[in-house]
């Protein structure tokens, strides 16, 4: 396989990738916050919430617009881009990415429309229902993703069917409730809530510092700290939990995240900041805190957490093994009817390290030829870039932490301070915008590079997933790619600014007024009413 052709396809795919999660969070979050507001809006009959929720609806539907149409791209990849993966993993993976596509085309776009061409045809509460289906929805397509990607992060509920050369579901339910996904999909959905209040907080900040729309931004910024807030802490709780999870799911993954190339006697410290070295296999100047990551790891203080090392020496084990699995592959492939039982005995004792064969593929093209010094190889090719997973993993980590501290000072003072910002903190909610959007990413280069050099790990090399397309082919659709996701972004980032200048639909001279007759209207009756 032509490596310049795998890196470049796992460009493509990354560069299309993170450019469609520069619009997820901000489609996730901003959805709940919509819905919070026209439920106060409906509860309290104020039109200054009516007037929120069209302002913010309308930033989220721009948004949503262009998330759809470059999420439709990643799609269509698959089968492009990475038709091996596609022809091998095709039964299980499509299912929930099929499921995600109704949800999303079906059922979240047709009660968007509702949300946007349905304020006079609708009552006020079935709007307000509407809105709630709309993030409802939202959140529910971003299921499905991580269930297929969780799947990929670990391979439950299927098997390897040496007849057809695929992976063949074996149980939905596994697939649906494994626990890699059900932790990645409550992080990233929080990470999403905690993008939208971030952008909500900033936004109404701005409006304070021009002294334009006080009152929305006021009560805006008062529901965004809250909910910034609660999403916040449940970041950090819910990212202990994809550790946990890694404890025992991705233990590579998690070694190279700690740069812990020994296996440290439980409870293993956690490095706080060091210089992983890949070429010395050790962290220098490293600043460790003792028993914090078996604390965090493993939830216990007698459970090991094995080092970079030691899961080198178990990953050549398992290439060994899946030579022997391999053989007895091509043996049935060769006599499908009268191969005998021993040999699919063989087959199926050794199978779950098929994969791992698989890696000689880079080295030789048939792994039952391979050297002792090629082994060697492949089991040190499953160690992913330690720095690079190191330190995306503890800014990530640090922009979180900074998130709380924030979301919690702004609710402070919108609560308990009778909202008086001073302009310096209106300043920072303003500069710090961008911010969850770079945590975001970050996230998502630790799961997906820290899962190398697996496309389907511990089944299937992402060397080996690829459409066998050329060079020219590849740069070209990049560069096409990298283009109309940038103009699309330009497109967006305008519109967006466009609308935020603008402002809300109507004055809120307009609201105060109305407010203003309504409460005399109240105190009426008690001015006329004679004293007894």
């Amino acid at each position: 396989m032509d490596f310049d052709l795998v890196e470049l396809s796992r460009l493509q795919f990354a560069m299309t990738a993170m450019y469609h999660f520069l619009f997820v969070p901000l489609t996730l979050g901003l959805s709940i916050l919509v819905a919070i507001m026209e439920t106060v809006y409906v509860m309290t009959n104020r039109p200054i919430w009516r007037q929120m929720t069209k302002f913010w609806g309308t930033l989220f539907g721009i948004n949503f617009v262009l998330g759809v149409a470059t999420g439709l791209t990643m799609e269509f990849q698959f089968g492009m881009n990475w038709s091996y993966y596609s022809h091998y993993v095709g039964d299980i993976f499509g299912a929930p990415l099929a499921i995600e596509g109704l949800m999303a085309f079906f059922l979240e776009a047709t009660f968007v429309g509702l949300f946007f061409f349905g304020w006079e045809k609708l009552s006020k509460v079935q709007h307000m229902v509407v809105a709630w289906l709309v993030a409802i929805g939202s959140n529910f397509s971003a299921l499905w993703i991580l269930i297929a990607n969780g799947w990929m992060q670990n391979p439950v509920g299927a098997e390897f069917n040496p007849d057809t050369m695929r992976m063949e579901m074996t149980s939905f339910f596994e697939v649906m409730f494994n626990e890699v996904a059900q932790a990645k999909f409550v992080h990233t959905v929080s990470a999403g809530y905690v993008t939208a209040s971030v952008f909500v907080l900033g936004v109404s900040a701005w409006y304070l510092l021009k002294g334009r729309h006080i009152e929305l931004a006021r009560r805006s910024i008062a529901v965004a700290s809250a909910f910034g807030l609660a999403a916040s802490l449940s970041v950090v709780v819910l990212g202990d939990e994809s550790g946990y999870s890694a404890s025992h799911t991705q233990k590579m993954k998690l070694a190279a995240i700690e740069a812990m190339w020994e296996t440290h006697p439980a409870p293993a410290p956690f490095t706080a900041i060091g210089f992983p070295d890949k070429e010395a296999r050790e962290t220098h100047y490293a600043i460790e805190i003792p028993w914090a990551m078996g604390l965090i790891g493993t939830r216990s203080l007698d459970t090991v957490i094995p080092g970079i090392n030691d899961l080198v020496a178990e990953a050549e084990d398992k290439v060994r093994s899946g030579i022997i699995a391999y053989d007895a592959l091509m043996q049935i492939r060769a006599d499908r009817t009268g191969v005998s039982p021993e040999i699919r005995a063989t087959f199926e004792e050794h199978s779950g390290d098929l994969g791992f064969a698989f890696l000689l593929k880079r080295y030789v093209d048939d792994p039952r030829d391979a050297s002792e010094e090629q082994i060697v190889m492949a089991a040190n090719d499953t160690i992913p870039g330690v720095a690079p997973l190191f330190w995306a993993f503890r800014l990530m980590v640090g922009l979180g932490f900074s998130f709380i501290a924030v979301m919690l000072y702004f609710f402070v003072t919108a609560n308990f301070r009778t909202m008086q910002f001073p302009r310096w903190s209106l300043r920072l909610a303003v500069a710090v915008i961008p911010a969850p959007w770079i945590a975001a990413e970050l996230g998502w280069f630790v799961a997906e590079y820290g899962r190398q050099p697996w496309t389907v790990d511990g089944v299937l090399p992402t060397a080996l997933s690829v459409s066998h397309l050329s060079i020219a082919d590849l740069l070209i659709t990049l560069a096409g790619f990298v283009i109309f996701y940038t103009v699309l972004f330009i497109i967006e980032m305008g519109l967006m600014l466009k609308y935020i200048r603008k402002g809300p639909y109507m004055d809120v001279a307009e609201t105060d007024a109305w407010n203003a007759r309504h409460e005399a209207r109240l105190r009426a009756p008690l001015a006329t009413t004679p004293a007894e």
